[in-house]
Protein backbone atom coordinates (compact mmCIF):
# COMPACT_ATOMS: atom_id res chain seq x y z
CA UNK A 1 0.00 0.00 0.00
CA UNK A 2 1.14 3.73 -0.92
CA UNK A 3 0.54 6.93 0.26
CA UNK A 4 -2.72 8.05 -0.47
CA UNK A 5 -1.88 11.42 -3.39
CA UNK A 6 -4.52 13.86 -3.61
CA UNK A 7 -6.14 13.67 -6.93
CA UNK A 8 -8.30 16.34 -8.61
CA UNK A 9 -11.13 13.51 -9.49
CA UNK A 10 -11.98 13.73 -5.80
CA UNK A 11 -12.74 17.30 -6.38
CA UNK A 12 -16.17 18.18 -5.27
CA UNK A 13 -15.98 21.84 -6.48
CA UNK A 14 -16.98 23.04 -2.85
CA UNK A 15 -13.49 24.80 -1.29
CA UNK A 16 -13.88 24.43 2.03
CA UNK A 17 -14.90 20.71 1.88
CA UNK A 18 -12.16 19.69 -0.96
CA UNK A 19 -9.71 21.27 1.72
CA UNK A 20 -11.38 19.12 4.53
CA UNK A 21 -11.21 16.31 2.55
CA UNK A 22 -7.41 17.08 1.55
CA UNK A 23 -6.91 17.11 5.25
CA UNK A 24 -8.13 13.51 5.74
CA UNK A 25 -5.65 12.33 3.17
CA UNK A 26 -3.19 14.29 4.83
CA UNK A 27 -4.23 12.69 8.33
CA UNK A 28 -4.43 9.27 6.90
CA UNK A 29 -1.09 9.18 4.89
CA UNK A 30 0.19 10.37 8.67
CA UNK A 31 -1.45 7.40 10.05
CA UNK A 32 -0.16 5.23 7.00
CA UNK A 33 3.56 6.60 8.32
CA UNK A 34 3.19 5.64 11.58
CA UNK A 35 2.18 2.24 10.76
CA UNK A 36 5.46 2.02 8.48
CA UNK A 37 7.83 3.54 10.79
CA UNK A 38 10.47 1.36 12.29
CA UNK A 39 10.55 3.51 15.72
CA UNK A 40 10.38 1.89 18.88
CA UNK A 41 7.32 3.55 19.56
CA UNK A 42 4.97 3.42 17.10
CA UNK A 43 2.18 2.29 19.19
CA UNK A 44 1.94 5.78 20.57
CA UNK A 45 3.04 7.27 17.33
CA UNK A 46 0.09 5.93 15.76
CA UNK A 47 -2.62 6.25 18.92
CA UNK A 48 -1.63 10.12 18.57
CA UNK A 49 -2.20 9.93 14.76
CA UNK A 50 -5.14 8.43 15.52
CA UNK A 51 -6.59 10.76 18.10
CA UNK A 52 -5.78 13.32 15.68
CA UNK A 53 -7.85 11.62 13.14
CA UNK A 54 -10.75 11.05 15.01
CA UNK A 55 -10.89 14.87 15.99
CA UNK A 56 -10.67 15.68 12.36
CA UNK A 57 -13.47 13.23 11.53
CA UNK A 58 -15.94 14.72 13.60
CA UNK A 59 -14.97 18.21 12.27
CA UNK A 60 -15.68 17.14 9.25
CA UNK A 61 -18.72 15.49 9.48
CA UNK A 62 -19.91 18.20 11.11
CA UNK A 63 -19.35 20.60 9.01
CA UNK A 64 -19.90 18.48 5.39
CA UNK A 65 -23.52 17.52 7.40
CA UNK A 66 -24.42 21.37 8.24
CA UNK A 67 -23.62 22.37 4.63
CA UNK A 68 -26.06 19.51 3.48
CA UNK A 69 -28.74 20.59 5.64
CA UNK A 70 -28.15 24.30 4.37
CA UNK A 71 -28.61 23.32 0.85
CA UNK A 72 -31.59 20.85 1.40
CA UNK A 73 -29.71 18.00 0.63
CA UNK A 74 -32.61 15.81 0.40
CA UNK A 75 -29.87 12.42 0.55
CA UNK A 76 -28.79 13.98 4.24
CA UNK A 77 -29.99 11.20 6.27
CA UNK A 78 -28.15 7.96 4.32
CA UNK A 79 -25.64 10.30 4.30
CA UNK A 80 -25.27 10.75 7.96
CA UNK A 81 -25.55 7.25 7.77
CA UNK A 82 -22.71 6.17 6.05
CA UNK A 83 -20.97 8.57 8.79
CA UNK A 84 -21.77 7.48 11.84
CA UNK A 85 -20.51 3.70 10.90
CA UNK A 86 -17.45 4.62 9.58
CA UNK A 87 -16.91 6.61 13.01
CA UNK A 88 -17.90 3.51 14.98
CA UNK A 89 -15.51 1.80 12.63
CA UNK A 90 -12.61 4.31 13.92
CA UNK A 91 -13.67 4.54 17.72
CA UNK A 92 -13.22 1.00 18.00
CA UNK A 93 -10.30 0.73 16.22
CA UNK A 94 -9.02 3.36 18.50
CA UNK A 95 -10.31 1.34 21.59
CA UNK A 96 -7.99 -1.56 19.78
CA UNK A 97 -5.31 -0.16 19.32
CA UNK A 98 -5.33 1.29 23.54
CA UNK A 99 -5.75 -1.99 23.71
CA UNK A 100 -2.48 -3.04 22.07
CA UNK A 101 -4.52 -5.37 19.31
CA UNK A 102 -1.95 -6.70 16.97
CA UNK A 103 -2.22 -4.96 13.33
CA UNK A 104 -5.00 -2.90 14.31
CA UNK A 105 -2.63 -0.27 12.80
CA UNK A 106 -2.22 -1.29 9.28
CA UNK A 107 -5.56 -2.59 8.81
CA UNK A 108 -7.19 0.13 10.01
CA UNK A 109 -5.38 2.49 7.90
CA UNK A 110 -6.17 0.72 4.79
CA UNK A 111 -9.75 0.86 5.25
CA UNK A 112 -9.56 4.03 6.20
CA UNK A 113 -8.09 5.00 2.97
CA UNK A 114 -9.97 2.63 1.02
CA UNK A 115 -13.20 4.18 2.26
CA UNK A 116 -12.25 7.81 2.32
CA UNK A 117 -11.48 7.87 -0.99
CA UNK A 118 -14.38 5.80 -2.30
CA UNK A 119 -16.92 7.86 0.04
CA UNK A 120 -15.20 11.06 -1.70
CA UNK A 121 -15.33 10.01 -4.84
CA UNK A 122 -19.20 8.35 -5.37
CA UNK A 123 -20.87 9.57 -2.27
CA UNK A 124 -19.29 13.49 -1.48
CA UNK A 125 -19.97 13.72 -5.55
CA UNK A 126 -23.76 13.04 -5.14
CA UNK A 127 -24.21 16.22 -2.93
CA UNK A 128 -21.70 18.21 -5.90
CA UNK A 129 -24.00 17.60 -8.01
CA UNK A 130 -26.98 18.15 -6.04
CA UNK A 131 -25.69 21.82 -5.71
CA UNK A 132 -24.87 21.80 -9.65
CA UNK A 133 -28.11 20.78 -10.55
CA UNK A 134 -29.98 23.22 -7.77
CA UNK A 135 -27.30 26.02 -9.60
CA UNK A 136 -28.70 24.80 -13.16
CA UNK A 137 -32.52 25.25 -12.16
CA UNK A 138 -31.86 28.38 -10.47
CA UNK A 139 -32.69 27.49 -6.64
CA UNK A 140 -28.58 28.40 -5.60
CA UNK A 141 -26.03 30.77 -6.87
CA UNK A 142 -22.35 30.44 -6.16
CA UNK A 143 -22.40 33.30 -4.38
CA UNK A 144 -25.09 31.60 -1.81
CA UNK A 145 -22.56 28.64 -2.04
CA UNK A 146 -19.73 30.69 -1.02
CA UNK A 147 -21.67 32.47 1.85
CA UNK A 148 -22.52 29.14 3.57
CA UNK A 149 -19.11 28.30 3.23
CA UNK A 150 -18.22 30.52 5.28
CA UNK A 151 -20.94 30.80 7.65
CA UNK A 152 -19.09 26.95 7.96
CA UNK A 153 -15.69 27.73 8.29
CA UNK A 154 -14.13 28.05 11.53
Amino acid sequence: MDKVIWDSKYDTGIELLDNQHKKLVDLTNELYSACMSADVHLSEIFKDSMSKMVDYVHHHFSTEVEFMKKINYPELQHHIKMHDELIRDILTSAKDAKEDKKFVANNFTRTLIEWILSHIAVHDKEYALYVKEQKRLGFCTDKMIKEIQSSLHP
